[in-house]
């Protein structure tokens, strides 16, 4: 019996891995929390380059970090009114963004994979 060499190769995956270890996965989670929301959309826009999701998710996020950022300066563009809503869109930017990069990877998560 001739041995097959196809057997002995482990099976490749369906898609492409966004986070090589889980200190890589960490460090893209703190990414949108550490800057305060700012670059909420640079995990997507890498996540897109690597093939994970498609680019119209990445597309999504960076139009609305940009439109949360610049509703929250036209609602109080000197911050000191004591309107919370624009203290309220940031801190929901942020936990949005590092709960949907740790979900990157997830099987069970197909929206814009």
């Amino acid at each position: 019996m001739a041995s097959n060499p196809y057997f002995n190769q482990p099976l490749t995956p369906a898609r492409p891995r966004m986070f090589n270890s889980t200190l890589a996965k960490v460090i893209w989670i703190l990414v949108p929390i550490v800057t305060v929301g700012l670059a909420s959309g640079v995990p997507f826009v890498v996540a897109a380059v690597k093939g994970v999701v498609k680019p119209w998710l990445a597309i999504t996020y960076v139009v609305l970090e940009l439109a949360i950022f610049g509703g929250s300066l036209a609602l109080d563009p000197k911050a000191d009114s004591g309107n919370p809503l624009p203290g309220f869109l940031i801190v929901v930017l942020i936990i949005a963004a590092a709960t949907h990069t740790a979900l990157l990877d997830s099987d069970k998560v197909n929206i814009g994979k």
